[in-house]
């Protein structure tokens, strides 16, 4: 009985001193998160493993190949799903927004942490969050009323008409206003504040003595920002753009209203065409059949797959870019 009392009492002296000052409450909980994010993959990867078993084992591989679309049963056809459409829309528009958005919006996030003047910093930086903070409702309300009668008349149907002439994709017919391109574009401007602003931030956090080096070997402020600046911060703003080209992956209520929802493989830019989330959204709700459903809950297991290869491929290349010196000088 004795021995029993000084074990309990050791046990209670040991709890007491993992908790006295916090560490040990703090560890548990950060350590039940992490593993409930893990918990949340796996959970979302069985739901649309298991709900997508029907489509899998009647169509196999050669559902990522197909490019029919035909979910309506009939005497002529019978039903038949493909997924190209839909991964081709969604890699190529989000290309499309990562091309046109990136570029702009690091060159932002540089002039809002090293050249903007302090006077106007603040409001700027407010005004870039306030962007980022939009719904993409509201982005695709506004691409739809304003954006797209602009764009088709004055930048579609004259760049069809001459340089479309000579590059297929980008002629063909523009009366619809919806397409890939236009689609594209409204997604850059969606995830350009973003990257902008995890841009700045990731600059701001840069040591001063990283400017303060370069400006005492007799660099300009142009090298300063560009040779050890930015290579200081490059793990940061590969993460922004990773980040920007999630969201304009997994975009939905802007894509569905301005792509045009047509599952086809579109042979030019300006054609309706499709996206993943933006299938699923637009015919889930809609399904008539089990197989109908299988098959849009298989693109949206795709789409998680593309998106997981992405941040792993990001993972990499920040590894990759870490290794070496994070700036660099020249003599």
């Amino acid at each position: 009985m004795a021995q029993a009392q000084v074990a309990r009492e050791t046990f209670r002296e040991r709890i007491a001193k993992r908790t006295q000052h916090g560490d040990g409450i703090f560890w548990g909980l950060t350590l039940f998160f992490a593993l409930l994010v893990i918990v949340l993959v796996l959970a979302i990867l069985w739901v649309t493993w298991s709900d997508s078993q029907q489509a899998r084992e009647r169509f196999g591989l050669a559902f990522f190949t197909s490019g029919e679309w035909n979910p309506v049963e009939t005497e002529v056809n019978p039903v038949s799903f493909g997924a190209m459409p839909a991964i081709i829309g969604t890699l190529i528009s989000s290309a499309i927004a990562l091309i046109l958005a990136a570029p702009v919006a690091i060159g932002i996030g540089i002039f809002l942490a090293e050249l903007c003047p302090p006077a106007i910093r603040t409001p700027l930086s407010f005004m870039v969050e306030l962007l980022a903070a939009i719904p993409s409702v509201i982005y695709g309300v506004w691409g739809v009323m304003v954006f797209a009668p602009f764009f088709t008349q004055n930048v579609a149907r004259p760049m069809s008409e001459t340089i479309g002439q000579i590059v297929p994709w980008l002629g063909g017919n523009v009366a619809s206003g919806r397409g890939l391109l236009i689609a594209g574009i409204i997604l850059a401007i969606m995830i350009l504040p973003t990257i902008a602003a995890i841009t700045r931030d990731v600059l701001t956090l840069v040591p001063n003595t990283q400017r303060e080096v370069m400006l005492a070997l007799g660099a300009t402020r142009w090298e300063v920002i560009w040779l050890a600046v930015v290579p200081y911060a490059r793990a940061g703003i590969i993460g922004a753009v990773m980040l920007g080209l999630g969201r304009a992956l997994g975009e939905t209520m802007a894509a569905t209203m301005l792509v045009g929802n047509r599952p086809q493989v579109p042979e030019t830019l300006f054609e309706p065409a499709t996206t993943a989330a933006a299938l699923v959204a637009s015919e889930l709700v809609n399904a008539q059949t089990l197989i109908h459903e299988s098959a849009l809950v298989l693109i949206a297991l795709a789409l998680f797959a593309i998106t997981l290869l992405l941040n792993l491929s990001a993972r990499l290349l920040i590894w990759y870019m870490n290794r070496g010196p994070v700036g660099r000088t020249r003599a």
